[in-house]
């Protein structure tokens, strides 16, 4: 497994340079965000927290068709069906590398384009550790997506299709810890929870659905 870790992330990084790409990608979309909305500092520090979140949730659907698709291109992926360790934790694995090849950078960048959004310490804090809780859980959910789309030649699109409705409520919660940091009637507490809960949801149903739909198009 450990192998397989360190083999995905190598491929991840030489695979067009998958972390720099999410992250110009995530620069980009909060970027032309002022262009749109004015050059109103305090619109886009209350806007801010969740503009970060759907640049970031919209960069980690980048790279999330490849998931699977080198191993269906070389074969190895039946070697990975055939193989004594149990399919799931192969899938986590797999998942666990793409996050740390192109959510983590992610995460790290969101800081910075905290401070173009006009965002004060904590709402940038806050953000910053709702996308180290929420993110996984969209990697999990487009492990499913790439797992469906597997066998078919351009299924990008698709797997976006798929994971976008799924991670709706990661973004709900992960937008309402963020805001409920910075307004003191809300309780950061509950949505905060509630993000961790479905990270560890998705983490739980995520590798098994992916494995399911892998086995079923091997078949």
């Amino acid at each position: 497994m450990i192998a397989l870790l360190v083999r995905d992330l190598k491929l991840s990084i030489r695979a067009g340079g998958g972390a720099l790409v999410g992250v110009l990608f995530f620069l980009t979309i909060v970027a032309v965000i002022p262009f749109g909305v004015g050059p109103d500092l305090n619109l886009l520090s209350r806007i801010g927290p969740a503009i970060v979140w759907i640049g970031a949730l919209l960069s980690s659907l980048l790279g999330l068709d490849r998931l699977f698709q080198a191993e269906r291109e070389d074969g190895s992926l039946d070697v990975l069906l055939m193989h004594d360790t149990p399919l799931v934790l192969t899938v986590f694995v797999k998942c666990l590398a793409h996050w740390l090849a192109t959510g983590l950078p992610l995460v790290i960048a969101s800081p910075l384009l905290g401070l173009f959004m006009n965002m004060n310490e904590v709402a940038i804090g806050a953000v910053m550790l709702t996308l180290v809780v929420g993110s996984p859980a969209i990697t999990f959910i487009g492990a499913v997506g790439a797992a469906v789309a597997v066998a078919l030649p351009r299924g990008g699109l698709l797997v976006s299709i798929l994971v976008l409705p799924l991670a709706v409520p990661v973004l709900i919660f992960g937008v309402s810890a963020s805001y409920a940091a910075v307004e003191d009637p809300a309780p950061f507490l509950p949505p905060f929870l509630i993000l961790m809960a479905l990270t560890l949801f998705f983490a739980a149903i995520g590798p098994a659905a992916a494995a399911l739909a892998l086995r079923n198009a091997a078949d």
